[in-house]
């Protein structure tokens, strides 16, 4: 989101932006749940990167993968669609390469615990979530139902009370009357958490709140407690093992490596620490923004959301066309909380913003309304609003099936969500366009 905000920023500046990612399309993270758990389709969430910018003439995108920043020469080195090394020029250099998946050092958990960061990760989880109950259904001996039909969160953040609260709506409400030798409402949601609370950086009573609708839900919330071991047979956590074929990791992020592409001072997250006008130490060519760089505010650092990687991102476009232009420098860069909110089942959502708290169905219009705005072009705001209608009047699901990832086309599969880069540069005494790089190469906000 911070790249490609950055690149609309620009688009009335003086300079040649280059706009490179690993995927071909901007993602709206938020929603990624909602894939996984059959209400939407992937190109619900998903717009082609080319046509959000069809009209900028002044981008250029290209489909690559970035290995490495030499800042000395300004130059970004990008691993092409061939695979071929591509040294790419820069004068200002934006990145926004995000973060991937976590296991707090044991990443041995990652084969049987996948994570959600991209479209490719969402169809995976879908995938497991609908074989289970097909594979309950054709299973003859009720006892290995249990093991199928139980399905853990591993972290109670935001996405895993989302995903916990769409996982139970699924089962007990869309999926209850499409199978004939088992009962989807029997099967189990297991929210667990080392933290004492639900949603954790929200207030006690939001969390509360949250915990009881889960809870009403049929969601079992297991807190206080890491997860010891994740294996293909279940979890162990406070000595106790659930078993479980279906363990979906929510919990944890990991940024890219753009520390040590640049030498630059990184937080013990691994983070880039970069300046009140989000540059890099040193580097005041340099920008890092969203979920790759730490800046604290008012003596707190800045969450990893989408709202901040959004008003970052257009910052540093901003600054880079006052540079380019002449004009006097904004001031430091400042984020605008707008709030925080999650949705907690169908219905029902908490929202947190400065001392006002709203829970139950306000709450979750305003959170739909929110999320509805923000997607990338207005085609995906009309069938995501149509889609939601349908499934809150109907109650059924447009998007339950088992799909080959392999088989997928190109545009579905997205191994790793990607964050853009932008940079801009300026030839200021020559009045040309300046060069400019947007790179993307980790999934982010």
């Amino acid at each position: 989101m911070a790249g490609l905000s950055a690149a609309k920023a620009l688009r009335r500046a003086q300079v040649d932006v280059l706009l490179v990612d690993r995927t071909n399309h901007h993602l709206f993270q938020p929603l990624l749940y909602q894939v996984a758990t059959a209400v939407l389709t992937a190109s619900q969430i998903a717009a082609p990167l080319r046509g959000i910018l069809r009209r900028q003439r002044n981008v250029t995108t290209l489909l690559g993968e970035v290995s490495s920043v030499d800042v000395d020469r300004k130059v970004v080195v990008v691993s092409d669609a061939d695979r071929q090394l591509v040294p790419v020029e820069y004068d200002y250099l934006v990145l926004a390469t995000g973060v991937t998946h976590s296991y707090f050092g044991q990443n041995d958990f990652e084969r049987f615990a996948p994570g959600l960061k991209s479209l490719g990760d969402a169809i995976n989880v879908r995938n497991k979530i609908l074989q289970a109950f097909e594979q309950a259904e054709a299973e003859e001996d009720p006892r290995a139902h249990g093991d199928l039909l139980t399905f853990i969160l591993v972290g109670a953040g935001p996405t895993g009370v989302e995903m916990a609260g769409a996982i139970s709506v699924l089962i007990r409400r869309s999926l209850r009357q499409e199978f004939r030798r088992i009962d989807p409402r029997a099967a189990r949601v297991v929210l667990l958490d080392a933290s004492d609370r639900v949603l954790p950086t929200f207030t006690p009573d939001i969390s509360q709140a949250a915990k009881r609708r889960l809870e009403s839900l049929g969601v079992e919330v297991r807190l206080g407690h890491p997860a010891e071991k994740i294996d293909h047979e279940g979890v162990t956590v406070g000595g106790e093992r659930i078993a479980s074929k279906c363990v979906i990791w929510t919990a944890g992020v990991a940024p890219s490596p753009a520390g040590k592409w640049l030498g630059a001072p990184v937080d013990r997250a691994g983070r880039v620490r970069v300046l009140p006008d989000l540059t890099v130490p040193n580097h005041p060519e340099i920008f890092v923004v969203g979920d790759t760089a730490s800046l604290d505010q008012d003596g707190k650092p800045l969450p990893g959301v989408a709202q901040v990687a959004l008003q970052q991102g257009r910052y540093a476009g901003r600054l880079v066309r006052a540079r380019v232009s002449g004009q006097a420098m904004p001031p430091p860069f400042r984020y605008f909380d707008k709030g925080s909110m999650a949705v907690v089942g169908q219905g029902y959502a908490v929202v947190q913003s400065g001392r006002l708290h709203i829970k139950g169905l306000l709450a979750f219009f305003m959170w739909a309304f929110i999320h509805v705005t923000y997607l990338a072009q207005a085609r995906l705001r009309l069938s995501v609003f149509a889609e939601w209608a349908w499934t809150y009047l109907t109650r059924q699901r447009g998007s339950l099936l088992i799909v080959n990832r392999p088989a997928l086309p190109v545009e579905a599969q997205a191994p790793i969500e990607t964050p853009r880069q932008v940079n801009s540069g300026a030839a200021e005494k020559s009045g040309t366009p300046a060069r400019g790089v947007a790179t993307s190469v980790a999934a982010g906000k």
